[in-house]
């Protein structure tokens, strides 16, 4: 039975073109950005994509965490039992193998072996292309640290590995759709909906532990990876919560597959009352892992706050400016020596100093090095509610004021005129 399944789904036109767009689509993609002169720097690690091939797979997982693997599941898993609906060979396949289990089991294990299949597509052409294009060469991290090629590599191919746990949680309510529904189109679009809802959630001001509670958090929670010390706390509950997400609606869609009515041909799916019977117990699921992550992590709020911002821009600031010292050929210096310290105020100082928005603005001081002056710079920053944000410089110009600074090589990027960085929206204490 699993042989076949495998069989009817890689023999299937969309998913043969599914498998040439993951295999080449990404590294070409990357490859042509490369060769542009102009990034995009909106883009998480978009702007360093000169700098390292590792960057391109980076912002190649951005895309498909958003839509990628989202619509992937939607055209795999939701379309594997409406596929029977639609052409009306239940029958046929039932006398044949005789057993619901078996069926099931087999439609399930294939439609995540073509899953996987894609998702390593997507990881190796990304990597491939962008290593081709630039080479392997080291990345800076979300928090101005420099990570050798190797470490790039290592956190590079886990971050692709983490996104698999909310691709399994979409894939299995892919599986429940495709059962409840029958060959409505809803049941093909339902992990896409569910994909675009979660990530709607997460523009919004949540409460930290309903952020982290939705399964679609783990698509974004990969970004800890990349700062020193890893924020690791928000990705391994990320993925914890995705995978009994995973779980859970594998089991609704077995019990819903084993109440199919086969023998009435006006019916091809398990009817509404058992799409309800699906959607109660997932959102059961959401309020108990709501009050799981709120007990054990005490987290509280929106996780943003003026402490946090402060002392993420300080760090960001003093391994950026080491590594614009580097490119200026200037004397080694190291971060103890600058002692950056930020001052951030939302608002204009006004109103609570937590939350997200675009009216953080920051001042960093630090000791100038080989005098006893103390420099200062001005940073706007648009922090999101995930607790990501960009630091835009606004002066002095010789500072972070340009997007080029002159070397005795010729100009090159100054890492000091925007940066990223990520805010641990967990306590830290």
């Amino acid at each position: 039975m699993l042989r076949m399944e495998l069989t009817k789904q890689f023999s299937a036109w969309r998913i043969r073109l599914l498998i040439l767009v993951c295999w080449l689509g990404p590294g070409l993609l990357v490859f042509a950005i490369d060769q542009q002169s102009t990034l995009p720097s909106d883009t998480l690690f978009g702007r360093w994509m000169h700098a390292t091939g590792w960057a391109g797979s980076l912002v190649a997982l951005g895309f498909c965490g958003t839509w990628g693997l989202p619509l992937i599941t939607s055209v795999v898993a939701g379309d594997v039992f409406a596929c029977e609906d639609r052409l009306g060979t239940w029958r046929h396949l039932l006398i044949a193998i005789r057993s619901h289990r078996r069926i099931f089991a087999a439609k399930a294990v294939a439609s995540l072996a073509v899953i996987v299949v894609l998702l390593l597509g997507l990881v190796a052409s990304s990597s491939i292309g962008g290593l081709i294009a630039v080479g392997n060469k080291a990345l800076v991290g979300l928090d101005g640290h420099s990570l050798s090629p190797g470490e790039a590599a290592g956190k590079v191919l886990l971050a692709w590995a983490c996104v698999l746990a909310p691709t399994l949680a979409l894939a299995a309510i892919g599986l429940l759709g495709s059962i409840a529904l029958g060959r409505s189109p809803m049941g093909l679009l339902l992990p896409m909906i569910v994909a675009l809802g979660m990530q709607a959630a997460q523009m919004l001001p949540l409460p930290v532990a309903v952020r982290l509670a939705l399964p679609g958090y783990a698509f974004i929670s990969w970004n800890g990876l990349f700062t020193d010390p890893e924020q690791l706390k928000p990705l391994m509950i990320g993925v914890a919560v995705s995978l009994v997400w995973a779980v859970v609606a594998t089991v609704l869609a077995y019990l819903l597959f084993l109440r199919r009515d086969f023998t009435n041909l006006t019916n091809d799916g398990a009817g509404r009352r058992a799409l309800t019977l699906g959607v109660i117990p997932l959102a059961g699921v959401l309020a108990a892992s709501v009050g799981v992550v709120a007990a054990a992590t005490g987290a509280g709020g929106s996780g943003i706050n003026q402490d946090k911002v402060q002392k993420s821009v300080a760090t960001a600031f003093g391994h950026l400016y080491v590594l614009q010292e580097a490119e200026m050929h200037r004397p080694p210096l190291t971060e103890v020596q600058l002692q950056a310290s930020a001052i951030c105020a939302k608002s204009e100082g006004h109103g609570a100093q937590e939350g997200s928005g675009n009216d953080w603005r920051c001042t960093v001081s630090w000791h100038v090095p080989g005098s006893a002056l103390t420099g200062q710079s001005i940073y706007q920053l648009d922090v999101t509610a995930n607790g990501r944000y960009i630091a835009d410089g606004d002066g002095p110009q010789e500072v972070n004021g340009y997007f080029l600074v002159r070397t005795a090589d010729g100009d090159v990027p100054n890492p000091l005129w925007q940066f990223d960085g990520n805010v641990d929206l967990l306590p830290t204490h």
